[in-house]
């Protein structure tokens, strides 16, 4: 079988832009068709960023992965289909009509997952809010923020949905079980400097250092051997796989059970 190559699938996607440089890859999550703008979440890139983390992960001539966002937001809107719910609230949502939405059933299963496939080291450079799939990069095994970064899961309970694609098992993880917990349950949403004082962030800065930061450690990074790189990733993500593979389905269901009851009943 021919090997994957970085021309294969780097202009591949709508909502996902790619560079490579000296095995570094920058991936930049952006709005749709639009490179210079904040993404918009919605059903498209949650669908290709699962496809794009399978595709880097696949890439052996990745040596380091940057992920970052476009425009001032890493991701903080949700696109109206997905924000409104209103589907959702009329009690006629059934599993087979779950499965076959995109953000909830295929791509869910495998966006986190092909995500720690990725067996390279990860930085993120989050550049704004992060509040829709903060995940995405708190998973990365190093997490840069710029001063106007804020982390929040917004998605979830705060529109009435069990937090269960995966974020119930990343927030406890990094916040620790109790304050973990706090932050699902309550809708917290943490400053820059609260998530570094928190140890979710490993440095903040002014946005204009963000990447050129990321891509200063990701060349002290790619000086060291290949496999010892390589296989650093692969060791330090094997609990947060364990972790992911018992709870990510079993999280989901409970989520779909959420929604086929009515979400939208929001109340302060």
């Amino acid at each position: 079988m021919k090997p994957v190559s970085f021309n294969d699938y780097a202009n591949r996607y709508e909502c996902v832009s790619m560079e490579r440089e000296e095995g570094i890859l920058v991936l930049t999550i952006h709005a749709r068709g639009a490179i210079d703008k904040a993404c918009v979440w919605s059903a498209k890139p949650h669908e290709e960023l699962s496809y794009a983390f399978n595709d880097i992960a696949r890439d052996r001539e990745n040596r380091c992965v940057i992920i970052t966002g476009a425009g001032d937001a890493f991701c903080a809107e949700m696109h109206p289909s997905i924000a409104g719910l209103k589907r959702f609230s009329e009690g006629n949502l059934t599993p087979e009509m779950f499965e076959k939405m995109d953000e909830a059933g295929h791509d869910g299963r495998h966006l986190l997952i092909n995500h720690l496939n990725i067996e390279v080291p990860m930085i993120a450079a989050v550049n704004g809010p992060a509040l829709i799939h903060a995940e995405l990069a708190v998973l990365c095994d190093i997490v840069l923020a710029a001063e106007e970064a804020e982390f929040q899961d917004a998605p979830h309970l705060p529109n009435g949905l069990v937090p269960g694609d995966g974020v119930h098992v990343v927030w406890p993880l990094v916040l620790g079980p109790n304050r973990g917990r706090y932050f699902l349950l309550t809708g917290q949403k943490l400053s820059a400097r609260e998530a570094l004082e928190l140890g979710v962030v490993n440095e903040v800065m002014q946005r204009e250092k963000l990447l050129p930061r990321a891509k200063e450690l990701a060349r002290e990074i790619c000086k060291r051997p290949m496999l010892a790189q390589r296989y650093a990733r692969v060791a330090m993500t094997q609990v947060l796989k364990q972790q992911m593979l018992d709870g990510l389905g079993y999280g989901i269901a409970l989520e779909s059970l959420s929604m086929m009851a009515g979400v939208g009943v929001r109340k302060s």
